[in-house]
């Protein structure tokens, strides 16, 4: 029942734009770490790859969460909480006491393990207070109106970028983004199924009906009771994209396909640094 019961407190509130957001920033930072290649690194962004903390790898000398909340802010949003793993001292460290942003609150919340995604913004629960909420990757930056929407919307959702815009404007290769989950849209315009690390002809077969899913999502709090109702993968994670299917498939949620022609940087590898700082070199921060 207590679904049930999220769902009927969440329907009033989902129509109202968004305060809250809700970042990502748990995972250990493996392929950044393992990655080193002759890629050419100032000193300090070379040590945060080392540790896996990729955002806080600096870019012009501010860390790439200042970005984030940078843009989390210039589209209206109010509250920020950082999902980390205990270890992540730094991130607390550096918001809390060092540097902490007077445009957007920022508080944390803990994933003790790291048992996946879903896990990890079930971690948020709390922060969240029965309102709907934005959810984003912690080491991809969205453009401004992309954010907006989702505050805006009305309803659960998610942007789908497309793919050709992606290649274009992003710092993401075509081998790299064949492996990135799509979503599937019906003829009215709603999520219709998600996949991950989908078979090309999957693709191919439906291309008009699948744009690219980069974790840019509006939930309502029914996504908690989706994310506590699932079992592991055969990665044994508690993944996102399986706690969205159930919110779908059981929870008759419905998710809003936005599209979208802008462009999204990501920062998985090391050798992304270096495209992502030319990228963000015009880009002006205020947090």
């Amino acid at each position: 029942m207590r679904g049930a019961d999220q769902i009927r407190r969440s329907a009033a509130a989902n129509t109202r734009p968004l305060r809250k957001a809700v970042i990502l920033a748990a995972g250990r930072g493996t392929r950044m770490k393992e990655e080193r290649g002759d890629v050419a690194l100032e000193p300090e962004q070379s040590k945060m790859a080392d540790l896996g903390l990729k955002g806080m790898i600096p870019f012009a000398g501010r860390p790439f969460l200042d970005y984030v909340l940078s843009g989390l802010a210039d589209a209206g949003y109010d509250e920020a909480c950082l999902v980390v793993n205990p270890q992540h001292q730094a991130f607390r460290d550096y918001y809390m006491r060092a540097a902490p942003p007077t445009r957007i609150h920022v508080t944390f919340a803990i994933q003790h393990t790291p048992r996946g995604t879903a896990d990890a913004v079930a971690s948020a629960e709390g922060f969240v207070a029965n309102e709907p909420f934005l959810m984003i990757n912690s080491d991809n930056y969205y453009c401004t109106s992309a954010l907006s929407t989702l505050r805006t919307l009305g309803e659960a959702g998610l942007i789908g970028f497309h793919r050709e815009h992606l290649l274009m404007g992003s710092n993401i290769t075509a081998d790299r983004l064949a492996s990135y989950a799509i979503a599937l849209v019906d003829s009215n315009g709603y999520l219709e199924r998600i996949i991950e690390k989908p078979e090309p002809d999957v693709i191919t077969s439906s291309a008009a009906n699948v744009v690219i899913s980069m974790n840019c999502w509006r939930f309502s709090p029914a996504i908690f009771a989706a994310c506590r109702a699932i079992t592991p993968s055969a990665r044994y994670e508690l993944e996102l994209a399986d706690a969205v299917q159930y919110a779908t498939d059981t929870l008759y949620e419905r998710f809003r396909v936005v599209r979208s022609d802008a462009a999204v940087l990501d920062l998985t590898h090391r050798s992304d640094i270096p495209s992502v700082a030319a990228r963000l070199r015009e880009v002006n921060v205020e947090i």
